[in-house]
């Protein structure tokens, strides 16, 4: 069995961990805050309590299989409740739409929202998208990527080629299947789940709304971080140490693999096996800047970042009407929106803050997250720009991130959801404060975007450019988000052990 050290206690190395745990390895993690989790992380306040990354759980398989993998199943662990409707959405034309659970249900929303064939268009899509899923889920979800290769056994098939589509954008795809704006624009916004432009994405990305709606969107009372700490809680189980406030300084590797790491301080700890659950920016930028990480280097410089999130914490007194768990407001432009986060078409080389963003509101009813039943906690998030101040975008900017929380709460009020007399108190996360707290470039939220035909195979690789590197959570294979980073866990675990 091997020494493995996995730098850094997010949910993709935490469940990294605990996989290899189980299988014998003597694992140790090292996490440089003083807490674990990640972006999967909580804040308490006065009786408050806020997620403060993911919201919502989908294709809870995935976390399934890492508990039964490694002792008592999941449902053992955690309450999994079911969020539905998933989520409210109010478009610009007007229309107020309950998304439920189930591809089904939402067909028959979509169809009395706006008439049969609005129904009969989402259901062709979903049944587009399905088979999507299927054909991608193994080569390209469930596998480490080859390079082209992966693309080999579509090619046997032209059939599969025309049905995955790869030379099509995820909004091209929905222009072919959906006439109405309302269901482009809903379409649209999943592109927003991998970080990227839905006039980039590829068509592929159709399977992030198939997982929702075919799987269904889960809640765990108390918080999502409550997955997190189960998940640290199953490694420590198995013989896992957890360090935290354990900055890594340096990967160490030598003329054939990797020996370990050195910590801020000089402490070397020595290590058969190095799994990196950081940004692979950082790994390859600041822990491996010799020319060991020259490869990933290059392959993240043919890369777009992903983009980044300006958040508001609110503490609010007083109920709301009907509020839904999850609440989406679009804007008259989406299209601006993309130019503004990316610095795109009419804001070309120049990002800035959306000034009339989508935004997206997280609030449980869950007692555990509120003082009493007289007060709600919400989570309000924007895309945003990530924080690079030699590029002209910077928010640490004087003024600039309060007086952006103001505009953001005005829009709130004219779309329907004024708070302002109801605020005890907003705490702002801003993309400078994502960066710093996780590292993560900019504060980009998922390593890189999913923007261009290409961009699965410049996402950086499991298995590293040096003999006993793996990489793993959303900035490598097979991308963000807590499905695909429990998924990038199973794919490293077993790459380790074949190592």
């Amino acid at each position: 069995m091997a020494r493995v050290v996995v730098v850094g206690a997010g949910l993709g190395g935490l469940s990294t961990a605990a996989r290899l745990g189980a299988l014998g390895h003597q694992v140790t993690v090292l996490e440089q805050a003083g807490q674990i989790g990640g972006k999967l992380g909580l804040l308490r306040r006065d009786g408050f309590g806020f997620d403060t990354g993911p919201s919502l759980l989908t294709l809870p398989a995935v976390y399934r299989d890492l508990f039964l993998k490694t002792g008592e199943p999941l449902e053992d662990v955690l309450s999994l409740e079911p969020v539905d409707p998933a989520c409210h959405y109010r478009f610009p034309s007007g229309l107020e739409l309950d998304v439920p659970g189930g591809p089904g249900h939402v067909s028959r929303a979509w169809a009395d929202a706006l008439g049969p064939k609005a129904g009969d268009d989402w259901t062709a899509f979903h049944r587009r998208a399905a088979q999507i899923w299927d054909l991608t889920r193994d080569p390209f979800l469930e596998s480490p990527l080859d390079g082209a290769r992966t693309l080999l056994g579509l090619a046997r098939n032209p059939a599969d080629i025309r049905t995955v589509a790869p030379w099509l954008s995820l909004r091209g795809l929905g222009r072919k299947y959906l006439q109405a704006p309302e269901q482009r624009m809903f379409l649209d916004r999943y592109a927003t789940y991998t970080g990227s432009d839905p006039r980039r994405a590829p068509a592929a990305l159709a399977t992030v709304p198939f997982v929702e709606h075919a799987f269904g969107s889960w809640y765990i009372p108390g918080g999502l971080w409550k997955l997190g700490a189960a998940v640290a809680d199953r490694a420590v189980s198995h013989g896992v140490k957890i360090r935290t406030s354990a900055s890594v300084e340096q990967v160490l590797a030598g003329s054939s693999r990797v020996e370990g790491v050195r910590l801020e301080g000089g402490e070397t700890v020595p290590a058969d096996v190095v799994v990196s659950g950081v940004e692979a920016a950082h790994l390859y930028r600041d822990l491996m800047p010799g020319p060991e990480g020259d490869a990933g280097r290059r392959a993240l410089r043919r890369a777009t970042p992903s983009l980044s999130g300006f958040v508001m914490l609110l503490a609010l007194r007083g109920r709301t009407p009907g509020l839904r768990h999850h609440t989406v407001l679009f804007p008259d432009d989406y299209d601006a929106e993309f130019d503004h986060v990316f610095g795109t078409g009419r804001q070309a080389g120049k990002a800035s803050p959306v000034p009339d963003p989508t935004i997206y509101i997280s609030a449980p009813d869950d007692p555990e997250l509120r003082p009493d039943d007289d007060h709600e906690a919400w989570f309000v998030l924007v895309n945003a720009p990530r924080h690079d101040p030699g590029a002209g975008m910077d928010w640490d900017a004087p003024g600039l991130a309060s007086s952006y929380a103001e505009k953001i709460l005005a829009v709130m009020a004219a779309r329907g959801l004024d708070v302002r007399d109801r605020l005890l108190w907003n705490e702002i996360r801003t993309p400078a404060d994502l960066e710093r707290g996780t590292r993560s470039t900019g504060g980009s939220i998922y390593g890189s975007s999913s923007n261009g035909a290409r961009s699965a195979f410049l996402r950086p690789a499991n298995r590293g450019p040096v003999p006993g590197l793996f990489l793993v959570g959303g900035s490598s294979h097979p991308g963000g988000g807590l499905p695909l980073v429990g998924l990038s866990a199973a794919i490293v675990a077993d790459l380790v052990g074949r190592a």
